[in-house]
């Protein structure tokens, strides 16, 4: 099973650079979208469909913002849009699949560089999600976690550490929620296969930082410790354009 995360930094301005194309060519099973900044009913039929894929939509209540996507080959998946929550689900943040004895939690986590109220409300997504992720690993569920983490984990994530140690995005604050995770049955599943390897999936449009190799590692799958042995690879496309993000894969044997 092939699942491929991407945070395309607006829906209707990716389906203009090719997005249909590189999503037949990655070919995955399940596709993971944030910051889809649309609604569904704002988008033709034609727009909204990725042909042989059932899509589900979460979108944000605010127009032109946030918002996350998922479309599946297998439509027997069940789908549930949001944490519960009010205050995050009216930005649309999440959406959980149940895939047999996997559960798929597809985020869009908030950014937190709009001032130190949105730092926190970051955070408190992080311990709402671990919360659940506890009563999911109780219940002997293996889970799944992926999309944009808006934080990169340590030092070898980013380019320029030391210059961003004070941003969001790599406070203190926000990195120690990852080990947070680690701590409660997760692991990072492309750290743990590559330990040393230094790959971005995310370059500010500043600067041509793509080109120069100035990016940060934001898109991630945090995968439940029981479930490693089935991961066979993840792969950070980074050279599929139409986003300041790329798409990354996360291959799982077939059961």
């Amino acid at each position: 099973m092939k699942i491929t995360t991407w945070n395309v930094n607006g829906y209707r301005a990716v389906l203009k650079k090719g997005f249909k194309e590189s999503i037949a060519i990655l070919d995955p099973d399940i596709l993971c979208l944030q910051e889809i900044k649309v609604k569904k009913e704002q988008l033709t039929d034609e727009e909204r469909e990725i042909p042989g894929y059932i899509g589900v939509w979460n979108s944000a209540e605010r127009p032109g913002y946030s918002g996350v996507a998922l479309f599946a080959k297998d439509g027997s998946i069940g789908h549930t849009a949001g944490l519960g929550v009010t205050e995050f689900d009216v930005e649309g943040r999440l959406i959980r699949s149940e895939i047999g004895d996997i559960t798929l939690f597809s985020a869009y986590f908030p950014n937190g560089q709009r001032g130190q109220e949105r730092v926190n409300y970051k955070l408190n997504f992080y311990a709402e999600l671990l919360r659940q992720c506890d009563e999911l690993h109780k219940a002997g569920k293996k889970v799944i976690i992926t999309g944009d983490f808006n934080t990169s984990h340590n030092e070898i994530d980013l380019a320029n550490p030391k210059e961003n140690s004070k941003i969001s995005g790599f406070l203190p604050e926000e990195r120690v929620w990852i080990d947070h995770f680690l701590e409660h049955g997760f692991v990072d599943a492309f750290r743990w296969l590559y330990p040393e390897k230094v790959q971005y999936s995310w370059w500010t449009y500043r600067v041509n930082a793509r080109a120069r190799g100035i990016g940060w590692r934001l898109d991630y799958y945090l995968v439940s410790h029981d479930l490693m042995p089935k991961v066979k690879d993840v792969i950070i496309h980074d050279e599929i354009m139409g986003s300041d993000h790329c798409p990354v894969s996360l291959i799982l044997e077939e059961r």
